[in-house]
């Protein structure tokens, strides 16, 4: 009962999940890795109960790591006996306070019945001063000796008062003796290993009762149990206790500054204790929240500043820019720009680990219109960060790109892998993927073929000369928001400047803006316009179609209006085809955003019904949703999905990074309309039921043509090669021609497209410049 005390209050297993899950230089990972036997390694506590616990250590491993599965062991247990026998050192246990800390000092608010749900568990677990902190921090108890009486004191934690540092050096010491008997448990002897590979199929002899998962059992060689339980030292094996972190924030780096600090003060009431100050009336949520101010247009930058004044958090968030041309208009570009990705978030990931443990992050992607940097996290740190990491991708390129042809073939697998998995995902993902490609440019998206071919023959010389181009010019564009001011905002960017020291670009030389491509407007006697696709997976026994409403109206009355539309239609027809004819155990329907354009969206997937016979059902539903629906609703029954799409619309953010999100979605685009969600949501307050069946006619029914109007419907489908929904496969090709700029249907109203027709497509759908 003590021992079980004493890890619910001081709780060891943090500080040994920290020192055993480092990433850091001399780390188990880092080992590891340096092997070419690990990607990751991760551990916790897995199954707690009343009287005993087990501890996990999970090693995702290499196709090479796989044959040295007791090597990986051996490696670990190399590291337990390390922390058996070494003191360890006091700033590692101040550290794990201190993040700990952290996180409670700056918790955010998170989903009700999950909270619920933890002070239930809390209750059986601690004693009611501790029902809220007890799960969420570490060291609760301070315990004091009495030289002079020989007493020992146990005081629980009584403030909610964020700490920096052990209340004393027994504090500390009760933490340490508690990690040394916690570390002593984990023994050879106790040992359980599961591995899991896609290797081991065929050659398994037993099978799970419920799920039909096969495996093997079989004990550990005893001369392997020897060998794990003596291991090397780590010392010789280059492993070592995590270094001081630099990236942890100082008392005097969480001030708050200006209006940042003004809204902190403003959360707190009479009492001291914070409230949501963020509840508003109606009428105040229908304000618009300052948009960022343009601090910086020199033709070179264009900067976005908003000093945060709504959270009261000293955090800030980044994200810059060089937009650029050639990052990634072509497939071979596109998938060394995936390269290009994981080398920098591999080689970076030591260096990178201590200021994630800091909440410091960053995160670099390769996209149609540049390359894009985005840093987030304590401001105190914040700076030094990104100008650090920021060199490393721009300048010192043999830090971040792989030294050996080994090493590149290893990153050039994983992205093969990703690439692979495409095959294995859901029919209905696959309708939807094709479907989608078919309304973006030539230069914004590519085939899973064309990413797979590309990749065949790319060598470490091509990722070289791709990297060294890619920050050499562009035009920037940058945010930042948060807890800085404006010179701090300005110097940032002179930083990084200074640092890509990229050639600026002229306006011509701008990359286009995302447009979405139109689909053809079809009369409602014709046939919509299909593609067809085999199901890549041949043992996946599910047909799945997906119908695609496109909307290409702009203004914010069209977009509210297909949000209702969404609201409306989603339960009757899950409800017809699901529950009723039980066509297919996936069915669903839903709004998604390109650009400015609005797609409404059906997706029915079964291992019965084919194809075809989806669709049919599928359009027959859509035919009479007029009739049998919106006709009969009432302006109560559209008031009321009105009300629920304004309160959730009008929904206050949580988090400081959902409006840096927003107003980034703003910049980059072009837009500009900071205030989109008001003007939205006064758009719905007019809308009115023939607003609804008028939009329904323009766009589905086609019967009143107008610019933006007129009846553009796609339907993918997906053809299994085994079951009973499966037919005859669809040819890659239907022979679609070409100089059709307008999408004519042919003679009998039907365009159908095979999955090799679509780039040929896409450009007769894209206007001429």
């Amino acid at each position: 009962e003590e021992e079980r005390t004493t890890n619910l209050l001081v709780k060891p297993d943090y500080y040994v999940s920290h020192l055993l899950g480092h990433e850091g230089p001399g780390s188990l990972l880092s080992y590891l890795k340096s092997k070419g036997w690990a990607n990751s390694v991760g551990s916790a506590t897995n199954v707690e109960i009343a009287d005993f616990e087990t501890f996990l250590v999970t090693v995702e491993l290499t196709s090479r790591g796989l044959d040295y599965i007791d090597d990986v062991c051996e490696a670990v247990f190399a590291y337990v006996q390390m922390m058996q026998n070494n003191v360890i050192p006091n700033y590692i246990f101040d550290e794990v306070l201190q993040l700990s800390d952290l996180q409670w000092r700056y918790l955010t608010k998170g989903d009700a019945a999950n909270y619920a749900q933890s002070l239930v568990s809390a209750m059986k677990k601690y004693p009611p001063s501790l029902y809220v902190a007890g799960p969420r921090r570490i060291a609760l108890r301070d315990i004091s000796e009495d030289d002079k009486k020989g007493e020992t004191t146990v005081k629980l934690l009584d403030t909610s008062e964020p700490r920096s540092q052990f209340s004393s050096n027994a504090q500390r010491e009760d933490a340490r003796r508690a990690v040394t008997n916690y570390a002593s448990k984990l023994k050879v002897n106790d040992v359980k290993v599961t591995v899991l590979s896609k290797t081991f199929e065929g050659k398994t002899s037993m099978s799970e009762r419920w799920y039909g998962t096969k495996y093997n059992i079989k004990p550990i060689k005893q001369a392997t149990l020897v060998r794990w339980s003596s291991p090397p030292l780590a010392s010789g094996m280059g492993i070592s206790l995590p270094r001081p972190n630099l990236f942890i924030p100082s008392e005097s780096g969480l001030r708050l500054k200006g209006k940042t600090k003004a809204v902190a003060e403003k959360n707190k009431n009479m009492n001291g204790k914070t409230i949501d100050a963020r509840k508003k009336t109606f009428e105040e949520r229908m304000v618009a929240a300052t948009p960022p101010a343009l601090i910086r247009d020199d033709g070179r930058w264009t900067v976005h500043f908003k000093q945060d004044d709504v959270f009261g958090k000293p955090k800030a968030f980044v994200i810059l820019q060089l937009s650029s041309k050639n990052t990634y208009d072509t497939p071979k570009r596109a998938v060394l720009g995936q390269l290009y990705e994981a080398c920098v978030t591999d080689r970076l990931e030591e260096y990178a680990y201590d200021a994630t443990l800091a909440d410091l992050s960053y995160n670099v992607q390769v996209l149609p219109r540049g390359v894009r940097l985005s840093f987030g996290g304590y401001n105190d740190r914040l700076a030094d960060f990104a100008s650090y990491i920021t060199g490393k991708l721009a300048r010192d390129l043999d830090d971040v790109l792989p030294e050996t042809d080994e090493e590149f073939e290893r990153y050039k697998d994983n992205v093969v892998r990703s690439l692979r998995a495409f095959d294995v995902r859901q029919p209905y993902f696959h309708a939807s993927n094709y479907a989608t490609q078919t309304i973006q440019p030539i230069g914004f998206v590519y085939s899973n073929t064309e990413l797979r071919d590309a990749i065949r023959d790319v060598t470490r010389q091509d990722l070289t000369i791709y990297s060294k181009n890619l920050w050499t010019s562009g035009k920037g564009e940058a945010l930042l928001q948060g807890n800085l001011d404006e010179k701090e905002a300005l110097d940032f960017v002179n930083d990084i400047d200074k640092t890509l020291r990229f050639n600026a670009i002229s306006s011509d030389q701008y990359p286009p803006r995302l447009r979405a491509l139109s689909l053809p407007s079809v009369p409602v006697s014709s046939y919509p316009t299909k593609i067809t696709i085999s199901e890549p997976n041949a043992s996946n026994d599910n047909a799945a179609t997906q119908v695609m409403l496109q909307c290409l109206g702009k203004s914010e009355k069209d977009h509210v209006i297909i949000e209702i539309l969404s609201a409306i239609i989603s339960e009757p027809f899950y409800e017809d085809l699901r529950t009723k004819q039980q066509l297919g155990y996936i069915v669903s329907s839903g709004v998604r955003a390109l650009e400015e354009t609005r797609i409404l969206a059906f997706i029915v997937q079964s291992s019965n019904v084919p194809a075809e016979k989806l669709t049919a059902a599928v359009m027959k539903f859509l035919n009479a949703f007029r009739s049998d629906y919106l006709e009969k609703l009432s302006e109560g029954d559209v008031l009321t999905s009105v009300k629920g799409l304004l309160d959730k619309r009008l929904e206050p953010d949580r988090m400081l990074a959902a409006e840096v999100t927003r107003n980034w979605g703003e910049i980059v685009s072009g837009r500009m309309q900071f205030d989109r969600i008001q003007r939205e949501s006064a758009a719905l307050l007019d809308i009115k039921k023939d607003d609804i069946l008028k939009f329904w006619d323009e766009n589905f029914v086609g019967s009143l043509p107008s610019d933006i109007g007129g009846r553009r419907l796609l339907v993918s489908e997906v053809v299994p090669k085994v079951g009973p929904a499966s037919t005859k496969a669809p040819p890659k090709s239907m022979g679609y021609p070409t100089g059709k700029k307008n999408g004519s249907a042919s003679s009998n109203g039907a365009l159908v497209l095979g999955i090799d027709d679509v780039e040929q497509f896409r450009k007769d759908r894209t206007p001429s410049t």
